[in-house]
């Protein structure tokens, strides 16, 4: 029974986005460990700006500093 968890910032991932992270991590865990889907689970866990920290700065403030986790 495969679980995988993805933790993401809260910035807008909308709900079209998370069926697509849950439906490929579930594809490549069974095409990779030969696992079944129907008991792999998956879960997303949002966590606020102000609550995850990079280079000793939260999110937020960097956010607020112009500094994405756009792909350039």
């Amino acid at each position: 029974m495969p679980y995988v968890k993805i933790e993401v910032t809260r910035e807008g991932v909308t709900r079209q986005q998370k069926q697509a992270l849950i439906a490929g991590v579930t594809d490549l865990i069974t095409a990779v460990l030969d696992k079944d889907p129907k008991l792999t689970h998956v879960v997303i866990q949002e966590i606020a700006l102000d609550d995850w920290g990079y280079a000793g700065e939260q999110v937020s403030v960097l956010r607020e500093n112009g500094i994405t986790a756009t792909r350039k």
